[in-house]
């Protein structure tokens, strides 16, 4: 994962696809995977973890009960979220390298979702005016 491989300054034309746009759209798009990827999961332990630490701190069995409950919901929907973002990086990464003959749109979207730049896929052509 090379979050540099985009160049904002630069526009990027979709292989032979004759798409061209800025870098900067890339660039903002797989930074958003990424944090979705990795701050959404790490946020929704530590809320789960406030949750149940309040619910220790009320002294309530079924506070207590309450917290575990949210607390393990909270780690499955931070598995989930984590788990999605990686298989569609997967995906689009198998999808985009298995046709290496001509460019087609998943080449394109690797360099959306993944941040790769390629022949096949972003082909950069210039500096933004």
């Amino acid at each position: 994962m090379n979050l540099l491989a985009i160049d904002g300054n630069l526009t990027y034309t979709c292989g032979n696809l004759g798409q061209v746009f800025s870098g900067t759209f890339p660039y903002f798009t797989h930074i958003a995977i990424v944090i979705i990827k990795i701050a959404i999961p790490i946020l929704l332990v530590i809320l789960g973890m406030l949750d149940l630490g309040k619910a220790v701190a009320a002294s309530k069995e079924d506070e207590i009960k309450k917290g575990q409950q949210m607390f393990v919901k909270r780690i499955v929907a931070a598995v989930l979220v984590f788990l999605v973002t990686l298989i569609v990086q997967i995906v689009v990464k198998f999808i985009s390298t298995t046709d290496s003959e001509k460019t087609t749109v998943a080449n394109c979207m690797n360099c959306f979702v993944n941040g790769e730049v390629s022949e096949k896929g972003c082909v950069a052509s210039g500096e933004i005016d």
